[in-house]
């Protein structure tokens, strides 16, 4: 819903956004004239040739001339080739071939461009300077379409890598069309001011555009105001631009309209950056070189109101006290349009007043500075004054390290370094003439911050001095006890020690320099870039590659964003998220996730959109009933007392929450259903008045619309719960207090339409009357289930797919879904835009696999489970891609990360294809995928799959139709064609877990099983072992249920004995009689505790069926069919089983202290006969040791014969026709087999003596409606058109309420006269 808003509001933005970009599209598409092949010779020229006939003239595109193409003299570094386009052009496009038929070639090469041969630009991509890939050959050509258009004159190729075989060799073609603006340069003291032409516009919709040059970190762009407080104002901040706009702001300050959003950095270096500010209302999208930011204005207005004008180039004088002494800009702008006006053509025409500039010029002057680029393998070298006794050296640079070697110089006796260490300025003089005498100074702090900054050092006679940016007053000055001599010889850059014999501690410099200063001379660089002076090293000069890796900003939600030359990291301290770039929620979608941990009742932190942008917050969880509760506590006390002096005046309860609507909202759309308390305590205080009145008293909910039902009742009935349920105090009203008794009454009950929830504010309105009183009480919002978390499709075929046509994709991806499967493999996801992939597959039954594109590399993550993953139980797949890293995780646990390369991070497409399951010819998952959610956004699985063939809406499958056939406690499993029932957990064997697993006893057999202490103590308390395994020594049992069944005709015998460490024991044995009877011994009484069944002889050779439940004192027994029998144990015996050891079948063989009334009376010779069906709790004796593949503690003595026992096993119906997960797999073939259903056990006779009845019963009730009818076609009836549900009801409000709470008016009833 709230996408849909802001959907909404944005459409016009939008609409014109993409008309824009039409009609921009339809120019691109003309934009691609070639620009290099029509040129002279004279516009190429380069850093070098080989020969002659390889001159930078002849590289031109499919061109023979000369050499066939330009090959530099050296395949180094320092090598480029220039192209001058004769005058600005937009470039879209370049294509590069080798050197005609030869081994000469470029397969790697970088774009400089710039407009004036100085302060070159590299072209830029995905945040890092581009490396293109160029040739494999001399004749192919490869064409390379820009991410981004670029402006410029002048165009460089700087080959890095050439053909193994031969030379650096290129021919090439730019692409692209002509360029032209009004350009208007700025000196700091003129502006522009665009005079409206009306005194005031009102604006709902602003498109602001312009382009700037600048070297000043700071400067007034344009700004405009009106009388009623709203402005808006673009300006430059230390090298960052920075939106400011108010919308309006009420008189009593409630309504803050101040709305300020930065972007960009780096901003004042001298290369043209563009503008758009597009504004739609609130909704504004700001746009600085190609990078987006879209945001919404704080408070509630929607127009800017200016008056008289808008001023480019700073703050007119008029506004220069109430917006502060901010600085005008300084630099150039062209193609300024304000709302479709262009701006900088009308100043050409005389329109615009322009009487505050000093000299107009419609060009942009040249910068005189000439930086030079630092990476970590470059130095520079200059030359100075030999022996002098004062040393002065001063440069500006910008860096991001905050480490680096500045400065280097060795002394006649000794060394100079000039260094950055933890962002300050450190000075290190060593002189050896007086014993290594170390002088060190520092100054400065945070100059790692990518600003310019400028360092002073100056030694001479006896001290030294350090001055920071030019502030004198800070700075330091320190003796020198000797007087130094300088060397003559400046290393700048730090990679230099391989060139001298000094070492240095420092690490070299990675940046920018500029005003390079040696013994108080501007060191001409450009005489440097021509060999004429100095030395350098991988330097670039004329160029200042510096890149903000933090901008824009790849750490998410709120973290911080720190970065040194290479590389960027986040800080997610405080955020509630992990990760590279602080995208993965640290916390679970919701208390049901929470629960499925493991977790207990408490407080939590949840997070429902996860890596969306809604934030964590604190919920109450409440895990005691079968469906979690999440509740979220409000500011107000219980029974809240409520007074008002006069009797017209209303009392208004604002409630808060300590969460954003925004996240409450999260909570109430994902549950199944949501209830609030309400309660209205009174004394001569009036609530609702009659339904047809205005009431007393209401509360607003969600949306902030104003309801006047209370708790227990619903929308659209102005009643309290008493007046549904007909006992109110006073018949005559709906509600207890509108009876204005002078007693205490209350009115309370639910809330429960979850739309409508929770309360902001309640407005109390009967209370200013003398004796009047209230207290009012609003419960916590409650809210129970998770749909998202069980929103879930079941795929039925490996040719099924769901196909989701717009996913939105960013530069990070996360996907987390759970899946179940008994498939050994098949495609979960896949994700395929025209440049972009994404691949996530289950393999070989223990693995998943997550693959993806990183621009023209493709990387793979695999994961693999020490358990098999098709167990047909719930596995959890986590899968994120960023620009750092990749992770995928499966269930938690098991994890696989690997980095990703930094090139190649484009957004993936707005519009693009997400298949789930099937696509493009592979086999697709096969089973029950679930709480599907990629970047925050859950899918609905379920309403897709309901129209998606070969799909089921839910995880059901066979078990919800047929899971009742899986009888004795059998577990019914899901198989793709069929089901099985797993009886490991029973004393039943079978298809269906109803075969006896049964043993005839010869004279003198024993079965023992022993209980072990390796095993967990849970297996016989909690039922959740099978027979392999047994209880520990030190399981001490207050609750048993023994099952069997036996068959015999002799006696006397032990049946069962349950034998223990201490003397506790258990025994059902066959008295001399034939009787049943059960001794329990445990502890505190001097003799068993027996119990006699005497009226039957159960040795009578038929089957008998014993259930012996002890739960604490009290013993159920139930034989056969025969009613249940309950005893209590006495009040002095124990009730716990202390330490069970052993049991034994057919007779005892045990060592120890043994009742001496069972060895004598019944152990000799033993039981004769057929057992059965034994089980003690989870635990089947008898089946563990007639099955020798099971690993358990059982033994056998004697002759032990498998047998039935004479029981006959239930007979099951195969299954039904329409089966749930039948294979769709008509006229397609794959290679896999799965086994048919079987079906054995259809009766065909029966089948049709069944059809043949059926018949005869429906011709039957033919002839009774007939009759009916005849005899009752003249008695008219009343039918009630209710809900369903008012034969529970007590009246119609009460049946709407139960059926459907989700009603919005009152049903009346409606009664229709029907004839028979």
């Amino acid at each position: 819903m709230k996408m849909f808003h802001v959907t909404k509001l944005l459409l016009p933005v939008l609409c014109s956004i993409f008309i824009t970009c039409r009609a921009a599209s339809s120019v691109y598409r003309k934009c691609e004239d070639s620009l290099a092949t029509p040129l002279p010779y004279s516009s190429f020229t380069s850093s070098s040739v080989y020969a002659r006939d390889y001159g930078a003239g002849y590289a031109k595109l499919n061109r023979k001339q000369g050499a066939g193409g330009w090959s530099p003299s050296d395949s180094d570094r320092y090598q480029w080739l220039q192209v001058d386009l004769g005058a600005r052009k937009q470039l879209v496009a370049i294509a590069t071939q080798g050197r005609y038929s030869s081994s000469d070639w470029t397969s790697k090469y970088q774009l400089l461009y710039s407009d004036t041969q100085t302060n070159w630009r590299p072209y830029l991509q995905d945040g890092n300077i581009w490396t293109f890939e160029g040739n494999v050959n001399s004749e192919g050509v490869v064409r390379y379409q820009l991410q981004h258009a670029i402006l410029a004159r002048y165009v460089r190729f700087v080959p890095l890598d050439k053909s193994k075989a031969g030379r650096v060799g290129i021919r090439l073609e730019v692409y692209g069309c002509s360029y032209w603006a009004d350009v208007i340069g700025f000196d700091g003291h003129g502006i522009l001011s665009y005079r409206f032409r009306s005194k005031k516009m009102k604006i709902v919709k602003d498109v602001i555009a312009l382009k700037f040059r600048t070297t000043g970190g700071d400067g007034v762009l344009l700004h405009g105001e009106g009388q009623q407080g709203d402005y808006v104002t673009l300006e430059l901040r230390r090298a960052r631009l920075q939106l400011s706009m108010n919308l309006g702001s009420n008189q009593y300050g409630s309504i803050q309209g101040h709305t300020s959003v930065t972007s960009g950095s780096l901003l004042d270096d001298d290369h043209w950056h563009s503008v758009i500010v597009e504004r739609y209302r609130r909704n504004v999208n700001f746009t600085l070189d190609h990078h987006v930011r879209h945001f919404r204005t704080n408070g509630e207005f929607a127009h800017l109101d200016l008056d008289y004008e808008i001023s480019f180039g700073g703050l007119p004088l008029a506004a220069k006290s109430s917006f502060g002494g901010r600085g005008n800009f300084v630099g150039c702008m062209e193609g300024i349009t304000y709302n479709g006006d262009n701006i900088t053509h009308l100043v050409r025409r005389g329109k615009v007043d322009t009487s505050s500039f000093r000299n107009l010029t419609f060009s942009c002057a040249e910068s005189n500075t000439f930086p030079v680029f630092f990476n970590s393998t470059s130095f520079l070298r200059l030359p100075g004054q030999t022996d002098s006794d004062t040393l002065s050296v001063s440069l500006s640079f910008r860096t991001w390290n905050p480490n680096g070697l500045l400065m280097f110089t060795a002394l006649a006796d000794g060394w100079v370094e000039v260094g950055l260490t933890e962002g300050k300025i450190t000075v290190y003089m060593n002189v050896t003439l007086k014993k290594n005498t170390h002088i060190d100074i520092s100054s400065g702090s945070g100059l790692n911050d990518g600003q310019w900054h400028s360092v002073h050092l100056n030694a001479l006679e006896n001290y030294a001095m350090l001055t920071i940016d030019g502030d004198e007053a800070s700075t330091v000055r320190t003796a020198i006890p000797v007087q130094i001599m300088t060397g003559g010889t400046y290393y700048f850059g730090g990679y230099f020690q391989h060139l001298t014999t000094h070492n240095t501690l420092q690490r070299p410099f990675q940046g920018c320099m500029q005003l390079i200063h040696i013994d108080d001379h501007l060191v001409d660089l450009k005489a440097v870039e021509q060999g004429l002076i100095g030395t350098f090293e991988n330097v670039s000069l004329d160029m200042c590659a510096i890149i903000d890796r933090c901008v824009p900003n790849h750490c998410e939600h709120g973290s911080h964003c720190s970065q040194t030359w290479d590389t960027f990291s986040c800080n997610c301290s405080g955020t509630g998220y992990d990760g590279a770039t602080c995208h993965t929620s640290m916390f679970q979608q919701s208390c049901e996730d929470y629960k499925h941990q493991g977790k207990s009742s408490g407080t939590y932190w949840i997070d429902p959109d996860g890596s969306g942008a809604i934030e964590p917050f604190r919920v109450m969880c409440d895990m005691t009933e079968e469906k979690v509760w999440t509740t979220v506590k409000n500011n107000l006390s219980p029974q809240t007392s409520i007074m008002t002096a006069n009797p017209d005046e209303k009392a208004v309860l604002h409630l808060s929450y300590n969460v954003t609507d925004e996240q409450l909202q999260s909570i109430t759309s994902s549950a199944e259903k949501c209830e609030q308390y309400l309660a209205y305590a009174c004394r001569m205080s009036r609530l609702l008045n009659t339904p047809d009145s205005e009431p007393f008293t209401w509360w607003v909910g969600r949306a902030n619309e104003k309801h006047s039902y209370w708790g227990g009742s619903g929308p659209g009935i102005q009643k309290c719960a008493c007046g549904i349920e007909h006992n109110c105090t006073n018949p005559k009203h709906d509600c207890n207090c509108d009876a204005d008794h002078r007693s205490w009454r209350e009115d309370a009950g639910l809330l429960v339409y979850k739309d409508h929830l929770p309360v902001r504010e309640v407005v109390v309105g009967d209370t200013g009357r003398a004796g009047s009183e209230a207290k009012l009480t609003v419960g916590p919002l409650r809210c129970q289930g998770d749909r998202k978390y069980w929103n879930a499709a079941s795929f039925t075929s490996p040719a099924s797919s769901l196909h989701f046509s717009s996913f939105r994709g960013e530069t990070s991806t996360d996907i987390s879904f759970y899946f179940k499967t008994s498939s050994s493999h098949g495609v979960f996801l896949q994700y395929s835009g025209t440049s972009d992939f994404l691949h996530i597959e289950l393999k070989d039954g223990s693995s998943v696999s997550f693959s993806f594109d990183v621009g023209s590399e493709k990387m793979e993550l695999i994961v693999r489970s020490p358990v098999p993953l098709n167990d047909d139980q719930w596995h959890r797949v986590e899968a994120e891609k960023n620009v750092k890293e990749a992770v995928l995780q499966l269930d938690g646990d098991h994890r696989d990360f690997r980095l990703t390369p930094p090139q190649g991070h484009t957004k993936l497409e707005f519009y693009s294809d997400l298949y789930l399951g099937a696509s493009g010819g592979q086999r697709g998952f096969l089973g029950c995928m679930r709480a599907l959610k990629i970047n925050g956004f859950t899918f609905d699985l379920e309403e897709k799959a309901k129209v998606t063939p070969g799909l089921n809406p839910g995880c059901q499958g066979h078990c919800n139709s047929f899971g009742m056939h899986c009888k004795n406690g059998g577990k019914c499993v899901e198989q793709y064609n069929r089901y099985s029932c797993d009886c490991s957990l029973t004393a039943f064997d079978g298809p269906f877990c109803t075969e006896d697993v049964g043993a005839y006893f010869e004279t003198g057999t024993l079965v023992r099983y022993d209980f072990l202490p390796e095993a967990a103590p849970s297996v016989v308390q909690e039922g959740k072992s099978f027979a392999g395994f047994a209880v520990p020594i030190e399981a001490n049992l207050t609750h048993e249920e023994l099952i069997f069944s036996f068959s015999t005709s002799s006696a006397p015998s032990i049946l069962v004995y349950i034998s223990s460490r201490t003397q506790d024991y258990l025994a059902v044995v066959l008295r001399h009689n034939g009787t049943l009877q059960i001794r329990y011994r445990l502890g505190g009484l001097p003799e068993p505790f027996t119990i006699d069944i005497d009226h039957r002889n159960m040795a009578n050779g038929q089957p008998h069926t014993v259930n012996i439940t002890r739960h604490s004192r009290k013993i159920r027994l139930q034989l056969d069919h025969y009613p249940v029998s309950t005893y209590i144990l006495p009040e002095a015996s124990d009730t716990e089983f202390n330490l069970i050891k052993s049991l034994f079948l057919g007779k005892v063989f045990e060592t120890g202290q043994i009742d001496p009334i069972l060895i004598e009376r019944y152990n000799t010779p033993g039981f004769v006969g057929c057992l059965s069906r034994v089980q003690l709790n989870s635990l089947a004796p008898l089946k563990a040791a007639l099955r020798s593949s099971q690993s358990a503690p059982v033994s056998t003595h004697g002759i032990l014969v498998p047998s039935n026992c004479g029981a006959s096993p239930l007979t099951i119906s195969p299954l039904a026709a329409n089966d749930p997960w039948h294979l769709e797999t008509a006229g397609a073939v794959f290679p896999f087999s799965e086994e048919s259903a079987s079906s054995k056990g259809v009766n065909r006779n029966s089948a049709f003596i069944g059809g043949i009845i059926a018949v005869v019963i429906f011709t039957v009730l033919c002839i009774m409606v007939f009759v009916i009818r005849h005899m009752f076609r003249h008695k008219g009836s009343y039918h009630t058109n209710e809900a369903k549900g008012a034969e529970s009801a007590d009246c119609a409000d009460a049946a709407i309420i139960v059926n459907d709470p989700a009603f919005t008016e009152t049903i009346e009833e409606s009664k229709k006269e029907w004839f028979i």
